[in-house]
């Protein structure tokens, strides 16, 4: 049996959740493996997720027009590709303001980016594996109004 289809008013409770887990996880941890101030940490995670969001939108849109144009379709090593080049998008942006806004080296800032794209995976699949475990216990409730 399927999942209940998630509304719109789901869908953005789910992205904030997930992005107020990353600014609560990632801030401190990445502050303390760079020696930096958690509040610098967590303005720079907030920075580059809104940042995210909006490539993710931009890339998406443009990604789907040249499928279109070349006739591609949704093969692993289109998808790889996908992910390898909205990465590639996101590093040009978030290296040079992360070493802009900690006052670090453009190779610091790189090596933190790397990081925290290594970090972001498990923590993706971490947070949606138990975001769907809650989800599917929360369905499966009885609704107060029927009792």
């Amino acid at each position: 049996m399927s999942a209940p289809t998630k509304t719109l008013r789901e869908r953005i409770f789910h992205a904030v959740c997930f992005e107020v887990g990353v600014l609560c996880v990632a801030s401190p941890l990445f502050a303390w493996i760079m020696d930096v101030r958690v509040v610098d940490m967590g303005i720079l995670t907030i920075a580059i997720g809104l940042i995210a969001m909006a490539w993710n939108m931009i890339f998406n849109a443009l990604f789907e027009r040249a499928e279109s144009r070349f006739g591609l379709r949704r093969t692993l090593i289109v998808r790889i590709c996908h992910a390898v080049l909205f990465e590639l998008g996101l590093l040009l942006v978030a290296v040079p303001l992360a070493a802009l806004w900690l006052n670090i080296g453009m190779v610091p800032a790189f090596l933190l980016e790397v990081g925290f794209a290594l970090f972001m995976l498990p923590y993706t699949v971490i947070f949606n594996w138990l975001y769907d475990t809650l989800r599917a216990f929360v369905m499966q409730r009885p609704s107060r109004e029927t009792s």
